[in-house]
């Protein structure tokens, strides 16, 4: 009989390292969009300031890693193609997305399989975001 090895995590949410970790990630990942010229066009389409988006996005990582579930408490389903309609998306904006997460990723100490697996998934759901050809 063979015995498979329990997971060291339950959830991303804790392999991540909880809601600190989180909070840590989401603040990087916008601190790189306010200061990196070559996320100017994401920054562009974020407006004035980014202080609701950053609330927001910690709220829906919490929950879509496997964490509490803020976000969908607050509003609902995330609906997120839906709330993202008014904000033109293209190729260019999903390329700096990803590229921001990943190096926001990379500067918290995400696991590297688990930044793997993410971006993986991030790629899925940013490309689906887009609203426009280019």
């Amino acid at each position: 009989m063979q015995i498979e090895e329990k997971p060291a995590f339950s959830t991303p949410f804790e392999w991540i390292g909880g809601e600190d970790k989180v909070r840590a990630l989401v603040e990087r990942f916008y601190d790189l969009m306010d200061l990196e010229p070559g996320y100017a066009a994401l920054r562009a389409a974020h407006g004035d300031t980014l202080d609701n988006a950053r609330q927001r996005l910690f709220w829906f990582l919490c929950g879509w890693l496997g964490g509490p579930s803020y976000y969908t408490d607050q509003f609902g389903h995330p609906r997120l193609r839906a709330r993202h309609m008014p904000f033109s998306i293209g190729i260019l904006e999903r390329d700096q997305w990803l590229a921001c997460m990943d190096q926001a990723m990379g500067e918290t100490g995400v696991p590297e399989d688990l930044r793997t697996r993410l971006k993986d998934s991030f790629f899925q759901t940013a490309d689906w975001m887009r609203n426009r050809g280019a």
